[in-house]
């Protein structure tokens, strides 16, 4: 039996906050509704201050959702509009009803190994023969026009390349490959990725709206980038490059410690702060035993266009130097360039937009060395692995 929109609707007009006169469809609280293979995804609109106050109202739609007869599953999200979903005004919750625990999920299906370097034990994605990790220690500093254009010179250099968005508070692979629209579902079974430039896609801001904030706590993010993972089409794949969310919270170490990553692909500006986070994500990844394939200088220098002169805005030479002082690769220097920040608004980063561009050059050049970091790293983990000889 399959499930509706409409019935899922009807389910949960039955559903009142603690503290509304009117049911959470009625009030118009819920989000558009996704269903795909039996699983349901939706958002309830609250305001920020009120989050984990309103928590008990989030599980109970999920529960009695996950409760209706062809739902396997059920992902609510508690999100905030600047308008508070006409809840500002609301009394605060006196006793709040908390919510049942939820029923078990279904085991996880056993999947092959895909290489990994020296990272026994973690499951691998079929389909995709290596995943790298592209994260910065802190925000601002151009990870993600980074992480496109490397995933793009990846493809240029002719490899099958698929692009993660594990950020889930603040996804950019939408706009940054120009891509709109729901996806879709392979058989009803997964979901098929979208694709734009020859890469595959997925992300959250494909199932919520762009200018809607998510007010997730670390299981939720943990659960929803697992099935962005595990749950889509995305082989066959030479690789799948994982836009990071900056920093080194939940969806980091979800992905270090369950995922065989080939390796981590740091990136940082020159200045000292900046270095000073990007040491951060380079421990972590180093304490999980994920290679680190290199560094990148982000906004490394500006020159110019008038009269060609350069300047260190942010500095120079501070992401070389810690890789030279950690024994890590450097892998390239971007420039503070404006065609990069306008290509990357307009939805066409400048590795598809101008190929024969100095920029674009530059991500080729840094793609082809993180690939070869790829193949040294997989070298290194097949020598040391151990043989069995038969007499």
């Amino acid at each position: 039996m399959s499930v509706t929109t409409e019935a899922v609707l009807e389910k949960l007009s039955t559903i009142k906050g603690p503290d509304l006169e009117g049911d959470i469809v009625s009030l118009g609280l819920v989000s558009e509704i996704f269903i795909a293979d039996s699983k349901v995804f939706f958002s309830i609109t609250v305001p920020a201050a009120r989050a984990r106050e309103l928590e008990p109202l989030r599980a109970a739609a999920e529960r009695v959702v996950k409760e209706m007869p062809g739902v396997d599953s059920a992902m609510v999200a508690l999100t905030a509009e600047k308008k508070g979903g006409g809840m500002e005004n609301a009394p605060p919750a006196s006793r709040p009803v908390p919510p049942r625990p939820a029923a078990s999920a279904t085991p996880p299906r056993v999947a092959p190994q895909a290489p990994a370097g020296h990272q026994p034990g973690k499951r691998g994605v079929p389909g995709i023969e290596a995943i790298i990790a592209v994260a910065s220690g802190k925000g601002g500093v151009g990870k993600s026009t980074t992480a496109v254009n490397i995933a793009l010179g990846l493809a240029a250099n002719g490899l099958k390349v698929g692009v993660l968005d594990a950020d889930i508070y603040g996804p950019s692979m939408p706009r940054l490959l120009n891509i709109h629209g729901r996806p879709q579902t392979v058989d009803g079974k997964v979901l098929k990725p979208m694709e734009n430039y020859g890469l595959k896609v997925m992300s959250m801001g494909f199932l919520v709206d762009e200018e809607t904030p998510m007010i997730w706590r670390g299981p939720m993010v943990m659960s929803a980038l697992t099935q962005m993972l595990r749950e889509v089409a995305w082989g066959p794949l030479d690789v799948l490059v994982v836009d990071m969310p900056p920093g080194t919270g939940d969806a980091q170490l979800t992905m270090a410690q369950q995922v065989p990553l080939a390796g981590a692909v740091i990136v940082s500006t020159p200045q000292d702060l900046a270095l000073i986070d990007a040491r951060k994500g380079l421990n972590m990844f180093k304490k999980v035993d994920v290679p680190l394939l290199g560094i990148v200088e982000n906004m490394s220098y500006f020159v110019a266009p008038d009269t060609g002169k350069r300047y260190d805005i942010f500095g120079h030479g501070g992401a070389k130097k810690e890789a030279e002082r950690l024994g890590v690769t450097f892998l390239g220097e971007v420039p503070l360039e404006m065609g990069i920040r306008e290509s990357s608004d307009a939805g066409a980063p400048v590795v598809v937009s101008k190929p024969e561009g100095l920029e674009a050059k530059i991500y080729r050049d840094i793609a082809t060395k993180v690939w070869s970091r790829v193949q040294e790293e997989r070298g290194i983990a097949e020598a040391g692995m151990p043989s069995i000889v038969f007499d």
